[in-house]
């Protein structure tokens, strides 16, 4: 699989691929096509994200962000986040991590 291989999606849309699961870690590979709508989301578990490629602007808590090329942000489960936009596609790598118990 080469993570630069992948279909648009049609604008204002994502499109998620699953590339591995395991143990309490699911790793996806996320395209953005110029997002203008702002789209919130909150995931039960925390979650590291890293642009690949392109610029976006998300908003956690009261503070923005602006992503590109090689930048990264953690974001803690039950933290809402907005998506503010993006310029043209973005590709991003997430990491789900959900807490195991003890």
């Amino acid at each position: 699989m080469n993570l630069f291989e992948y279909d648009i999606p049609e604008k204002d849309r994502e499109l998620f691929t699953t590339l591995l699961t395991k143990e309490g870690v699911t790793i996806k590979r996320i395209v953005s096509n110029t997002l203008s709508t702002p789209q919130t989301f909150k995931q039960k578990c925390d979650e590291w994200v890293c642009v690949l490629q392109g610029y976006a602007q998300l908003q956690m808590n009261d503070t923005i962000y602006t992503l590109a090329d090689g930048d990264t942000l953690f974001i803690p489960a039950n933290t809402e986040h907005t998506l503010l936009k993006t310029k043209k596609v973005v590709v991003w790598l997430a990491v789900y991590i959900e807490e195991r118990e003890v």
